[in-house]
């Protein structure tokens, strides 16, 4: 702006800003302004580096072919002469005049370009004679506003659905007539608008690729992307859910049921340390099993596979507990978790509060915020699912024809199927994103990463208690009466409340004088009770239980009511929960929401094993399913009446419907 001496003053054109600086070092950052239209790159390095080796090969030529002029020999210098050099006509007594004319009657120029060859090898040397144009981008002739224009529209279509190019392009037309007029912003032609259309609009799929991810890509955060870093096992644990491209048979009502998958994932080595595939939709209890499988692996189910090995305790340290010999990672840390309602709720919050892991949820709508396990998910669609019987595909799109008429797997047949492969490949090759610092090209699997952690941190391990189970089940403060205790609107009994009926808890706080009740929303049968006297669990069986044979959930209680309510106004409990069940087991289910719940309900495993207690009859461990026996060899008739239906019995009209 002005001169004062030895110093000057400047203003920063983008914020307006005014500084005062000693002229020396103006001038020492100071940087040569190149004509408009004719900058590009400068350094000698980086022209070099972008030849190409046919460019090269011509450029040594050329280089040759000058000091040759310059010197008599293509070298440059008599010590590395070639044989008959110099030549007649390039002698070093030959006036320089003479030998630039021979020079361009030997490769058939102008003596004027074999001069300015001279002088720019005698300013810049072999990078003084390459010719920057080619290396200089081109240009583009569309007019700017015309850019703009499209950037705007493309910025104002991230939320509609995917429009065509032409359809686009005509947007942009109406956006420049009511900015500038009609006419005023000259449009490109056709073939160029669709060009620079596909160049303004890469890596945004305004106008390909589907709208899901041209959100997720608009989401992104601007800049460097920041990212987690654990230095350990445990340190962090990923909780995602993933709708799996696949259809499963639900084995008791004969069903097609979408299939849902939560994962925890160590962040640290990749591993997978807890997963849950359930039917329809997921639930805070099943979130809660799967954060009990990574913090202590239940050890009822032998014949699940193992997805990582356990590490912890030292094996020379003896514990009187049963110690399990494989199976999951220490207790983890810090949880990431998004805001789906199954992972944000009060029953999810305090079993970490009681475990103490911290919770530190993602992002809204930024997948970046935890992108190793959304790249699990597409690694275990493009590794197994894929290739697995009722395969639907990503979207509808995608989706072959019948594909209720192939053959299919059972509701717990795809999770086995799904932790075999975690443990025996996903678990076993080579991962991109595992990289020790000091070994940067080193090629590492989730197992050898695990390795390398227990190496660095040492071992830590939980010791396996099976009533650590009921830790993970919700917690309802509830008073002592002396009919026993009432959970939403169930009346449940012990002999183990036959001390503290009508007698005051020694809790504060949120309790204020109330019991804790464990209850598992799964299963209504039972509620938990932990005798503060020796810390021991027991089983409140609910006054109408005996009428069940199978596991019964809270939903479907609160839904038998509705159902009674309908048809008067007061109602028998155990009588409506008959009849819902005596419908479910005809198949007359009504609507979408009761077809959910009778196959959430026929699952064969609980997302929590819970242990059995010595007040649980085994008549209600489980459900009752029927095995029938195998009939003797020849009775051929006898098993056709067996699966022969009853003339006008449509008892199997529903069966390998679709639930959605």
């Amino acid at each position: 702006m002005e001169f004062d001496g030895l110093r000057v003053t400047i203003r920063n054109e983008r914020t307006g800003q005014f500084d005062s600086l000693p002229l020396g070092r103006l001038v020492g950052s100071a940087r040569a302004l190149e004509e408009e239209g004719n900058s590009g790159p400068s350094d000698a390095g980086l022209l070099m580096a972008g030849l190409s080796p046919s460019q090269r090969k011509a450029l040594g030529e050329r280089a040759g072919h000058v000091r040759e002029v310059l010197s008599g020999y293509r070298a440059g210098h008599p010590d590395s002469a070639l044989a008959g050099e110099p030549r007649s006509g390039f002698t070093p007594d030959a006036p320089l005049k003479d030998r630039i004319a021979a020079k361009a009657a030997e490769i058939k120029v102008s003596p004027r370009t074999i001069s300015r060859w001279v002088a720019s090898y005698r300013a810049g040397g072999e990078a003084g004679l390459m010719d920057s144009r080619a290396l200089k981008a081109r240009g583009s002739r569309v007019d700017p506003r015309w850019d703009n224009a499209v950037r705007q529209v493309v910025a104002e279509s991230i939320s509609a659905s995917t429009p065509t190019r032409s359809a686009l392009l005509r947007r942009v037309e109406e956006v420049l007539m009511a900015d500038y007029g009609e006419g005023v912003v000259p449009a490109p032609a056709r073939s160029t608008a669709y060009t620079r259309l596909a160049e303004l609009a890469k890596g945004t799929n305004a106008v390909s690729g589907s709208a899901k991810a041209r959100r997720s890509i608009a989401g992104r955060p601007r800049g460097t992307y920041g990212r987690l870093r654990a230095t350990r096992p445990g340190e962090y644990v990923v909780l995602d859910t993933q709708d799996l491209d696949i259809y499963a048979m639900e084995p008791v009502t004969c069903r097609w049921v979408p299939v849902q998958l939560t994962v925890a994932q160590d962040l640290f080595s990749r591993c997978i340390v807890g997963l849950r595939v359930t039917a329809c939709s997921t639930k805070a209890v099943d979130v809660a099993g799967v954060l009990f499988e990574a913090v202590c692996p239940p050890q009822e189910n032998a014949a699940r596979s193992e997805l990582a090995p356990y590490h912890g305790v030292p094996d020379e340290v003896v514990f009187t507990e049963e110690m399990r010999p494989g199976g999951g990672l220490c207790p983890p840390e810090t949880l990431v978790i998004d805001h789906g309602k199954a992972f944000m709720s009060a029953h999810v919050i305090s079993v970490c509060t009681r475990l103490g892991m911290s919770i530190q949820p993602a992002q809204p709508k930024k997948p970046t915020d935890k992108p190793t396990v959304e790249r699990f998910f597409r690694t275990l669609r493009e590794g197994l699912i894929q290739y697995l019987p009722a395969y639907k595909g990503p979207d509808v799109h995608s989706r072959g024809e019948n594909i209720e008429d192939q053959a299919f797997f059972y509701l717990h047949e795809v999770e086995e199927i799904v932790r075999e492969w975690i443990a025996e490949v996903y678990h076993r090759r080579q991962h991109d994103g595992l990289v020790i610092p000091q070994w940067p090209h080193l090629e590492l699997s989730p197992i050898e990463m695990l390795r390398v952690g227990l190496r660095r941190a040492g071992r830590l391990r939980m010791p396996y208690s099976p009533e650590l189970a009921f830790d993970f089940l919700e917690v309802k403060p509830r008073t002592v009466q002396h009919y026993g205790v009432e959970v939403d609107g169930l009346r449940y009994n012990g002999e183990i409340l036959d001390g503290y009926r009508n007698a005051r808890s020694p809790y504060g706080g949120a309790f204020a004088g109330r019991w804790p009740i464990r209850v598992n929303s799964d299963d209504v049968r039972f509620v938990y009770f932990q005798d503060p006297a020796d810390d021991r669990w027991h089983a409140l069986e609910w006054e109408h239980a005996g009428a069940l044979s199978m596991a019964f959930s809270a939903e479907a209680a609160l839904y038998a009511r509705r159902l009674a309510m309908r048809q008067g106004r007061h109602i028998n409990a155990a009588e409506a929960l008959s009849d819902l069940l005596t419908r479910w087991d005809t198949g007359m289910v009504t609507d979408r929401r009761e077809r959910r719940m009778a196959v959430r309900l026929s699952a064969e495993r609980t997302a929590l094993a819970l242990p059995a207690l010595p007040e649980q009859p085994d008549a209600l461990t489980g459900s009752d399913l029927l095995v029938v026996p195998d009939l003797p060899a020849g009775d051929s008739d006898e098993e056709d009446e067996i699966f022969d239906a009853p003339e006008g019995d449509d008892f199997y009209a529903d069966a390998f419907e679709v639930i959605e």
